[in-house]
């Protein structure tokens, strides 16, 4: 295979129009895995592909793109830097896209490795080039250079080439573009922040954080909401809620939510400012976000009952991330008739309604009624149990008519909640004791779809997986739901059928 390949290469670099011998080369690269790619490429060179590049015929110029792609995979990022950094370089700055996307990533690759990086950290122009990138029109390649670039941080040379040397001044300069291209900027400075606390600290002194923080308040309004979801990204690290509480952000954004009721264009930016809180609560502490921001939580109850269909959304998804701790069922129950009154709500949409809000309803009322083995304390069974009875006089029977609808993701979230009970002594209990209910799981008639089968097969395996079932269900049933689980979640039952032939 070498060998043709090496004929491909000297056939290609002796015509004019080389497209159905690079379409051959493609498909001799392809027929080889890429783990025997590399010996079979070594020793030789492929600048005459890199000098294709140099078309204005956009077929031949990503066929070479699709070719190089597979070849500078199988080599190593030494060997990249070694050999094809020039070309890659060039690359940088072509006029085709794709061929822009392949250099940025490769070059990422390099910038990964300790032995390549040192080539490309000791080049200013190839960096200041793929910072150049994010100013680009097209995403792909603004989104690689970020990626490309964020992997600077994994080193202190990374670091110090980034943000303490000229290459500082080239981000401040792209950063002036417009406001999109900004925000791209400030995307790499908070995957860069993530990473550790000693990369945050160069952000900060970069001064691109107190940049981002001063958007935070200011009057273009839609800027000010994606300002709030970069400092949410932010504070996914503990470095980073811990710089964002010194700053003094938290306070802000509670100080934004009560704020809230009097701008007319808070619809904007309140459902990032109430994700913010509600990742926090589950980082840290529900019961110490909620205590310390008491806004937020007030919130949420207050958006749960709101007409407006995009806040219900944003408050329900809040109300299940709650609810997958014990503490934050335990906040919730604390808020007594309010939470109530927007779990009956939750019932309401669940039941009717338009068919998003309805399948964000049944998820949050799963992880509401979710309690693992070990956290099934007499007391917080009673909560589940008692929060169960408040969607419905007959919640059974309400749950199952919504999973015999015939909306395949409806069916899915209402098996879910069953899901969640099927653990629960109570829960077992009332499937028992529901006319024709345990039959209703054991009928693989329903739900004919891949993720509808899926979610019976899940709830099956609750069901087995409880050391109460065997009990509660009795032996019968006990031993069918064994079947069931065994013969896997797309077993058909054979249907004999009988040929009949009429005689003449």
């Amino acid at each position: 295979m070498a060998a043709s390949i090496e004929g491909l290469l000297a056939e290609i670099s002796d015509i004019e129009d080389p497209i159905e011998e690079l379409q051959s080369l493609k498909t001799a690269l392809l027929s080889i895995p890429l783990s025997t790619l590399k010996d079979t490429l070594s020793g030789q060179r492929f600048n005459v592909i890199f000098s294709l590049l140099h078309s204005n015929e956009r077929e031949q110029v990503e066929l070479c793109v699709e070719i190089l792609e597979r070849i500078l995979l199988a080599l190593s990022p030494v060997s990249l830097a070694q050999n094809y950094r020039v070309e890659l370089q060039e690359g940088l700055t072509h006029a085709n896209e794709t061929v822009k996307v392949l250099a940025v990533t490769q070059i990422g690759r390099m910038v990964e490795h300790p032995d390549a990086a040192t080539e490309i950290l000791n080049n200013y122009d190839i960096l200041g080039a793929v910072i150049n990138c994010i100013g680009e029109e097209n995403m792909a390649v603004a989104k690689q250079a970020i990626k490309s670039l964020s992997k600077l941080s994994h080193s202190k040379p990374g670091l110090d080439m980034l943000f303490q040397s000229d290459l500082l001044k080239v981000m401040k300069d792209v950063m002036a573009t417009n406001d999109v291209v900004r925000y791209r900027i400030y995307e790499l400075v908070v995957e860069i922040s993530s990473v550790s606390p000693i990369s945050l600290g160069y952000c900060a002194k970069s001064g691109f954080i107190s940049q981002l923080i001063g958007e935070l308040t200011g009057g273009d309004v839609l800027i000010r909401a994606t300002a709030i979801e970069m400092v949410t990204t932010l504070a996914q690290s503990q470095h980073g809620r811990q710089y964002l509480a010194q700053q003094g952000i938290m306070d802000k954004f509670s100080n934004m939510i009560r704020g809230a009721e009097t701008d007319p264009f808070s619809s904007l930016y309140l459902p990032g400012l109430v994700k913010f809180f509600g990742n926090l609560a589950i980082m840290d502490s529900p019961q110490q976000v909620c205590e310390t921001y008491p806004a937020f939580q007030n919130k949420v109850f207050e958006l749960a009952l709101d007409p407006d269909a995009a806040m219900i959304g944003v408050a329900l998804d809040t109300l299940g991330l709650l609810g997958t701790t014990v503490e934050g069922k335990q906040v919730l129950q604390k808020a007594g008739e309010r939470f109530k009154t927007v779990l009956t709500r939750m019932s309401q949409l669940a039941s009717a309604g338009a068919t998003e809000l309805r399948v964000r309803s049944l998820d949050a009322i799963s992880q509401l009624l979710t309690l693992q083995p070990e956290e099934q304390t007499e007391d917080l069974l009673a909560l589940t149990e008692s929060w169960f009875h408040l969607l419905s006089n007959q919640p059974m029977e309400m749950i199952r008519n919504i999973s015999t609808q015939p909306f395949p993701e409806l069916h899915c979230g209402a098996l879910q909640i069953f899901t969640a009970i099927a653990t629960q002594l109570w829960g077992q209990k009332l499937m028992i004791s529901t006319p024709s209910f345990m039959e209703f799981v054991l009928d693989r008639s329903m739900g004919l779809t891949k993720d509808a089968k899926d979610a019976k097969f899940e709830l099956v395996g609750s069901l087995v997986g409880s050391s109460t079932a065997a009990d509660v269900l009795g032996s019968q049933y006990y031993i069918r739901l064994k079947t069931y689980l065994r013969e896997g979640p797309y077993y058909v039952t054979a249907v004999a059928t009988v040929a009949t032939e009429r005689a003449e």
